[in-house]
C-alpha cells in the first residue's frame, strides 16, 4: 500500500506532481516492473537468435545445393562450312570439312574436364552415310566458363553432294560424343559419357544457313536423380529445424 506524506505547499497542483513523481518511480523499482522488462529482453533475444538460425540454415542449404546440383555441359553449333562442295569438279586436293563448337559450363562451383570430342557429320538425320570425322582435343573448363573451339577434318565430297537437294539446300546430321568429370572441392567425380546432336541446314556452297548458334540436344543423360533425394531429405531437416526455434 503507498503512502505519501502531504507536501507543505499549499498550492494543489505541485501535490499532484509531487505525487505522479513518486509513483514513477515506484513503478519503475517495482518487481513486477523488473519482471517485464526480463520477458520482453528475452524474448527480443531469443528473436534475434531464431532468425540468426533460420539465416545460417538458409545459407548452409544453398550452399549445399550448389554443391550438390551438377548439370551438364551446354554444346551448340557456331559455324559449320564445307567450301568444297560448290566447286567439286575442280577438286585438287582432299576437301576440309570445318566445324566451331560452343561449350558453356553452366554449373556454379564445378569444373569439367572434358575427354576429346568426337565430332561426327552425316549427309542425313537418318545417319546413312558419313560426311567426315573432326577430333578435337579434351580440355579442362572452370565453373561458369564459356569456351569456343574450332575443328577440322577431311570430308567425303561425293556423300555431301548428294545430301544437297536440286534447290541448292542439305541436312547434314552432326553428333558429338565425349565424356567428362566434374571437378569438386574433394576432386574429380567419375566420368559421365555424353552424346548430343543436332540437324543442320546447309546452303549449295556447304556453308550453314542459320547465323545463329545451333544447340546440341537429345542424346545427352539425364543427371541429377540422387541430387533429388538429397535436396528432399535437407529440405526435412529444415523443417523440423524451424519447428524446434519455435
Amino acid at each position: 500500500m503507498l503512502c505519501f506524506s502531504k507536501p507543505t505547499c499549499p498550492c494543489p497542483f505541485i501535490f499532484h506532481l509531487c505525487l505522479s513523481s513518486e509513483f514513477r518511480i515506484f513503478c519503475k523499482t517495482s518487481p513486477i516492473s523488473s519482471r517485464r522488462k526480463n520477458m520482453s529482453a528475452s524474448r527480443n533475444q531469443g528473436g534475434c537468435g531464431c532468425c540468426g538460425g533460420i539465416f545460417s540454415l538458409g545459407m548452409s542449404a544453398l550452399f549445399m545445393w550448389l554443391w550438390i546440383h551438377t548439370s551438364n555441359p551446354k554444346c551448340s553449333i557456331l559455324t559449320l562450312s564445307l567450301p568444297s562442295l560448290s566447286s567439286a569438279s575442280n577438286l585438287t586436293a582432299q576437301p576440309t570439312l570445318n566445324l566451331t563448337l560452343r561449350l558453356v559450363n553452366p554449373n556454379q562451383l564445378k569444373g569439367i574436364k572434358y575427354d576429346p570430342l568426337n565430332v561426327t557429320v552425316y549427309d542425313f538425320p537418318n545417319k546413312s552415310n558419313v560426311i567426315g570425322n573432326i577430333l578435337m582435343p579434351g580440355f579442362y573448363q572452370g565453373y561458369r566458363k564459356k569456351a569456343t573451339k574450332p575443328g577440322q577434318g577431311t570430308a567425303n565430297i561425293t556423300v555431301a553432294l548428294r545430301a544437297v537437294s536440286e534447290n541448292g539446300t542439305g541436312v547434314f546430321r552432326v553428333d558429338m560424343a565425349t565424356a567428362v568429370k566434374f571437378k569438386t572441392l574433394y576432386g574429380y567425380s567419375k566420368r559421365h559419357k555424353i552424346r548430343i546432336g543436332a540437324d543442320v541446314v546447309v546452303n549449295a556452297s556447304g556453308v550453314k544457313v542459320d547465323h545463329k548458334g545451333i544447340r546440341l540436344r537429345s542424346m545427352a543423360p539425364k543427371m541429377g536423380n540422387s541430387c533429388v533425394v538429397l535436396l528432399g531429405a535437407l529440405f526435412n531437416f529444415l523443417l523440423f529445424a524451424l519447428l524446434d526455434f519455435w
